[in-house]
């Protein structure tokens, strides 16, 4: 698979994600609902965790928004620009409102998954915050070299 079969292979898959949540963001409380009929615990806390569900829904599709931006700039072949530092820092700040309302659910149901995610989505917002400083340097020496041209 060539490069840019890849990337394009990775935005589709990004762009049905991203539809994708739209669409399962919206029909939590129906689903939560159903699924409450069988599991008790989806019963008992349903308000918090349409309220938590719903939160970190937002905020995975703010994430996969800027990671669509992000692609958008890799396909345009100019991927080093500021707009790509101020997503990847955006992209930080999501994952870390994500990583805090799965550890507030935690207060209702201790499970493994919550504790991954939160595990899962600290580390992401890390690793997106450190990459944001990285694109920034690399922006920078960029501008200067293009202006040294």
């Amino acid at each position: 698979m060539s490069r840019s079969s890849l990337v394009r292979f990775t935005k589709i898959l990004l762009d049905f994600m991203f539809y994708s949540g739209i669409l399962v963001c919206v029909t939590v409380p129906f689903t939560f609902a159903q699924v409450g009929e069988y599991y008790s615990v989806f019963d008992k806390y349903y308000v918090p965790f349409c309220i938590i569900f719903m939160i970190a829904g937002v905020f995975a599709l703010i994430l996969l928004w800027q990671l669509r931006n992000i692609f958008k700039s890799i396909i345009l072949e100019d991927p080093f620009v500021k707009e790509n530092v101020k997503s990847l820092k955006r992209m930080g700040i999501c994952a870390f409102v994500i990583a805090t309302t799965m550890l507030a659910r935690l207060f209702f149901v201790i499970t493994p998954a919550a504790l991954v995610l939160v595990a899962v989505f600290s580390i992401a917002g890390l690793f997106s915050l450190v990459l944001s400083q990285v694109f920034d340097q690399a922006v920078t020496f960029k501008q200067e070299n293009d202006l040294t041209i």
